[in-house]
């Protein structure tokens, strides 16, 4: 069981597993693909709303969380460790606000109370990237999320 404003009173690296684990909303936006273009300086990130195979289109989880790793090389965990090095996390995401020193959402299931708040920060109209040629990744580009 876990107290239900943790996030308010512990830094990432006080939090327990379960604590971590909880601060994510659920909307699936870091398994959407990315691409970068440019060099450098130039270099830019473009969000798309092409989804990883492995997420549910209908409700944002991942569809084999506990083997995601092993079925999907690209997934990366994040750790409290690594936290820093995901700067193209989406603005929404509860491990940036929180690392940034933000306050969560109203949406976000901890302040709402309501797991199904999250639908409101999803990515609407989401494909399966292996329906999408990548060469055509450019044509599902988003604002950021």
């Amino acid at each position: 069981m876990i107290e239900s404003d943790f996030y308010k009173v512990k830094s990432l690296t006080q939090m327990n597993e379960e604590e971590w684990e909880a601060l994510c909303d659920g909307c699936g936006k870091c398994c959407l693909r990315k691409y970068i273009t440019g060099y450098g300086k130039k270099e830019k990130l473009h969000f798309t709303r092409i989804a990883c195979n492995l997420l549910n289109l209908k409700n944002g989880q991942c569809s084999n969380y506990c083997h995601r790793f092993e079925l999907n090389e690209e997934c990366i965990r994040l750790t409290k460790d690594n936290l820093p090095e995901f700067k193209w996390l989406p603005s929404t995401c509860a491990y940036r606000l929180i690392y940034e020193g933000k306050d969560l959402p109203p949406e976000h299931p901890l302040v709402s109370g309501k797991k199904d708040s999250v639908k409101t920060l999803q990515v609407k109209n989401l494909v399966h990237e292996e329906d999408i040629d990548e060469a055509f990744w450019e044509d599902y580009e988003i604002e950021e999320c």
